[in-house]
């Protein structure tokens, strides 16, 4: 199969021949053709599977058959639930839209919000926002969506993770009823679906991978190590093996920057990304490691969707995360659209009960490899693969609770990763050979 035969039209084939893609990926040949036929689509795939193709490029193509985008209008709007992906759907919007004469604009939360204003006064045939500041365009007159044709959630859980429910269900009671709705999501847990029957009319399901599952091109193993050793270890592998870009994965923002600083003073190039950092210094972090003048990009969980780095070979993660499946989204930075790459956990004893919640999700022990030198004073316990837990009765979401707490716009400005705590201080939650496009 290749684009041509999806019904897309020749200034897109023309564009996604540009960056040198031949043949759809599994998600991108269902997506395509079924929003191409006015269906809604809850479409489920993991990171690195192109799913931002698969709704970009029919939704380029159905808004190219329209009227343009009337001033402070909105034709289609994409929701996302950080600044980093929204920057990247951005990137994908223009890149296959080059050839089209179709406006675009983003608006997240973090920058100044006049030259978002300004910019939306042209209006914008394609809106790319997170929820926060979206609301703030729409309480400001920046933004209408009497045009709107399409409505897009990109990564529905982790915006329900993140508390977003309440701006979301904002956002839907100043959309007109008529419209297209495409909801993309990792998982369709229970809330998903509760938030589902609310926008989507009928939809074409669509799921073409596992749940809870890394890409099989992903290598997978431990490093037993003592947690005073982690650093050092990591500088080791580094230098050992001549990794030249590596995604390094810390629990908390403090973490990270010790990891950043301790690499750097051993002549490895770092940079720290994490929702303390400004815009700015995440954005020159990010350009940075993608160019190779930074060696390893150190990040908290803030970075485990959205990040599009081609051929990332390596992603360390130093600290394994509190949520289980927030290991799949890590690693889910590499192995992308068919590529092969490595995940290493250095895991010590008193993160046993965490790599046993891994093993557990993802059905599978990882293989363990002792590093000569960094043997660990307190062994890892043996972890045995226990059957998955049974579900849990669906707890009220998290975004629905009292109204006296703090509005949720700002967490598009603070990192959801780190440990609990963190998580409740870093964000404003109600509660606390064949290449394929991305």
């Amino acid at each position: 199969m290749s684009f041509s035969t999806l019904g897309l039209s020749d200034p897109l084939l023309r564009a996604v021949s540009d960056k040198g893609y031949t043949t759809p990926s599994p998600i991108q040949a269902e997506a395509i053709p079924a929003v191409l036929k006015g269906h809604d689509v809850m479409a489920a795939a993991q990171t690195g599977t192109g799913k931002t193709a698969g709704f970009t490029l029919p939704l380029l193509h159905k808004l190219s058959k329209g009227s343009l985008a009337k001033p402070n209008q909105a034709r289609a709007l994409v929701l996302t639930p950080t600044r980093e992906l929204a920057a990247q759907i951005a990137e994908n919007v223009e890149a296959y839209g080059k050839y089209l004469n179709l406006r675009s604009a983003v608006v997240f939360g973090g920058v100044k919000i006049n030259p978002q204003m300004m910019k939306l006064r042209k209006g914008a045939d394609v809106l790319i926002a997170t929820p926060g500041r979206l609301l703030d365009l729409h309480q400001q007159n920046a933004i209408a969506f009497d045009q709107l044709e399409v409505l897009i959630l990109d990564e529905a859980d982790r915006m329900l993770d993140m508390g977003f429910i309440h701006d979301i269900r904002r956002i839907l009671k100043t959309l007109p009823k008529q419209r297209q709705n495409l909801m993309f999501s990792a998982t369709f847990s229970d809330d998903i679906r509760q938030l589902a029957k609310t926008i989507v009319n009928n939809p074409v399901e669509i799921s073409v991978t596992p749940r809870n599952s890394a890409a099989v091109s992903v290598t997978q193993w431990v490093h037993p190590v003592d947690k005073d050793q982690k650093r050092r270890l990591l500088a080791e592998l580094i230098k050992k093996h001549n990794w030249e870009q590596v995604l390094v994965f810390s629990r908390t923002k403090h973490g990270a920057n010790r990891i950043a600083e301790f690499l750097d003073k051993n002549n490895i190039q770092a940079a720290a990304i994490h929702g303390n950092k400004s815009q700015g210094a995440r954005t020159r972090a990010l350009a940075d490691f993608k160019s190779g003048n930074v060696r390893v990009l150190v990040a908290t969980d803030i970075a485990a969707r959205g990040l599009d780095i081609e051929q990332l070979p390596q992603v360390v993660n130093v600290d394994l995360p509190e949520v289980a499946q927030d290991y799949v989204h890590r690693i889910g930075r590499t192995g992308r659209a068919g590529a092969t790459g490595q995940a290493i956990s250095l895991v010590s004893a008193d993160e046993i009960h965490l790599l046993q919640d891994i093993e557990r999700l993802t059905q599978q022990l990882l293989p363990r490899s002792l590093v000569e030198g960094y043997e660990p004073k307190t062994p890892l316990p043996e972890s045995k693969l226990r059957p998955p837990a049974k579900p849990k009765k669906p707890k009220k979401p998290q975004g629905e609770r009292s109204a006296s707490q703090p509005s949720t716009h700002q967490s598009e400005q603070r990192s959801p990763g780190g440990n609990p705590a963190n998580r409740r201080r870093g964000s404003s939650k109600k509660r606390g050979p064949n290449r394929r496009p991305e």
